[in-house]
């Protein structure tokens, strides 16, 4: 059966073609938005805490700072509104989810950048 899903996924699922980055990187997503009859774009610029899931269902998390305040949004990797990721900083961390950012503020906040 997991086959099967699997079969279906990779055939009839479009595939964007994303650049290839992880936690601790800070990337750019632009998407669009309706209002009504109208679309604009939007984005959103933070750093990668998780990519979570295979496939289509791939979902990954981004954290930015708006004031003092914490914002985190997911997006689905296979979002139709997704239009295109920019990669801005390469982040050095040594782990997948780095869920312990959360807690963090000021100097502590910073991650060191992985120079390629």
């Amino acid at each position: 059966m997991e086959a099967l899903v699997k079969f279906v996924q990779d055939e009839f699922v479009t595939r964007k073609d994303l650049p290839d980055f992880s936690a601790g990187d800070t990337i750019t997503v632009y998407y669009e938005i309706k209002e009504g009859s109208k679309t604009r774009t939007q984005f959103f610029r933070g750093v990668v805490i998780q990519r979570r899931g295979t496939g289509s269902s791939e979902t990954f998390t981004i954290r930015k700072m708006s004031g003092s305040i914490g914002v985190e949004r997911i997006f689905p990797v296979n979002l139709p509104a997704l239009q295109k990721i920019e990669i801005n900083k390469r982040g050095k961390v040594r782990r997948a989810r780095i869920y312990y950012f959360r807690g963090l503020t000021g100097k502590k906040a910073r991650i060191k950048e992985e120079r390629r």
